[in-house]
């Protein structure tokens, strides 16, 4: 249905029978449920500060009551004593007065709780019209939601996101085809960097890892949310044993891949535990901007994660500086087949993996396109024309993510999202 997000375009039958068709993935993490959401929770603060307000109020206007009542009698004795000097002044000696004065002085505290009184009955009328307000509000929700209630809407949006993953599965790989417009998640940190989430966790997992700079590193951070990365709030603080190097690292199954810095050696690191589970070096692999992608930032080595598992894209003397692209073993780190695409590093503005198909845009700056593809099912290459909006002229990270069928991008400080198209061969049962 085209309210789920879903964009397919025209089928067609190929030669051989089988069905084709191009479909735009929803892009995850920035449903429409999300804004209302928030509306929500707003609301919801609202009501929980009102109702704080009412507490206090209450408890203060059973305070001040209890003090007038206990100078109810004082005030009825001065009041006597008023109409007794208002009927006979004579009888308003020295001692009278001063008895008087001294009546008068006890009620003097009276007065701040009456004015206090005053201010209550102002902040009364204030939450007479936060009520109405907050009533007019919830209305409006309700009815824009209809007649299903929030725990309701909650678990049919869990049910639709099953069917949005089941549906991708079913789909399988396809070739891109395009680039949505930028989604920028948030500003933070320096000019270069990363953030990502796990590209194999189920989706109810939505942590964030945040890794601002590009050498030396150790600190990244764990977001329990996506709403939280937003925030800036709820992390906690991994510190690695040994820093990064550039900005192509990736988180897989619950672990943190990346460049160990001043080395080509690649480490497993294993976020529950706080512990490095292996390290290995990529033979013959550049390391320091020996072979960095156009952007410099030690950007020698990059991982990568798509369908097929988990993969280092790098050069080597050996291949003259060219792209090499290597499936990795995510448990041992051990090379399992290397292609050389004949891409020389130094040109590429940045480079992913969708479906074992390596994309290379021609630029990390303004002006950037998906320039190059390379197919490592067939060792055979293509030059591409795919627009790439780079909203912020200067990405110096750019990962897909196949659990989210997205592409995650530190451009310039900003952390931003891409929707991908793909061009899909659904197979029907039986082929």
């Amino acid at each position: 249905s085209p309210d789920e997000g879903w964009q397919v375009y025209t089928s067609a039958q190929a030669p051989d029978g089988k069905c084709l068709c191009t479909a735009v993935i929803p892009v995850q993490g920035s449903c429409s449920r999300d804004l209302r959401s928030h509306q929500l929770r707003q609301l919801t603060e609202k009501v929980q500060n009102i109702s704080q307000s009412m507490e206090v109020l209450d408890l203060r206007t059973y305070r001040d009551l209890q003090y007038v009542r206990n100078t109810e009698a004082l005030m009825k004795g001065l009041d006597s004593r008023l109409k007794v000097a208002a009927e006979s002044q004579k009888s308003l000696n020295a001692k009278s007065f001063q008895e008087l004065k001294d009546k008068m002085t006890e009620l003097l505290p009276l007065l701040p709780v009456l004015d206090q009184y005053k201010a209550d009955t102002r902040l009364i009328v204030h939450l007479k019209e936060e009520v109405r307000n907050l009533s007019g509000s919830l209305l409006a929700i309700q009815e824009e939601m209809g007649a299903y209630d929030y725990e309701e809407l909650q678990q049919r949006v869990l049910v639709l996101e099953a069917r949005l993953h089941a549906c991708m599965q079913k789909l399988g790989c396809g070739k891109l085809t395009g680039v949505s417009n930028p989604i920028t998640v948030r500003a933070s940190g320096s000019r270069f960097g990363s953030w990502m989430t796990d590209t194999m966790t189920p989706s109810a997992d939505s942590r964030v890892w945040y890794m601002d700079g590009y050498y030396k590193g150790r600190r990244v951070l764990e977001f329990r949310t996506l709403n939280d990365f937003v925030t800036g709030q709820n992390f906690v603080q991994h510190l690695l044993p040994h820093p990064w190097a550039g900005t192509g690292h990736v988180v897989f199954n619950g672990s943190l891949y990346y460049n160990k810095y001043q080395s080509n050696v690649a480490v497993k690191y294993h976020f529950r535990s706080r512990s490095v589970l292996v390290q290995r070096s990529l033979a013959g692999a550049g390391y320091n901007n020996t072979f960095p992608y156009s952007w410099g930032g030690f950007s020698d080595i990059d991982f990568m994660v798509d369908e097929n598992g988990l993969w280092a894209v790098y050069t080597t003397n050996q291949n003259a500086g060219n792209i090499v692209v290597s499936r990795v073993d995510p448990q041992t780190l051990e090379v399992l087949r290397s292609w050389d695409t004949g891409y020389p590093k130094r040109s590429a503005g940045e480079s992913f993996i969708i479906c074992g198909t390596l994309y290379v845009t021609n630029s990390h700056l303004a002006g950037a396109k998906i320039y190059f593809a390379y197919y490592t099912n067939t060792s055979s290459y293509e030059y591409t024309d795919i627009p790439f909006h780079n909203q912020y002229s200067h990405i110096s990270m750019l990962d897909y993510n196949p659990r989210e069928r997205v592409l995650y991008t530190w451009n310039n400080g900003h952390q931003v999202i891409y929707n991908v198209t793909l061009f899909h061969v659904i197979k029907t049962s039986g082929e």
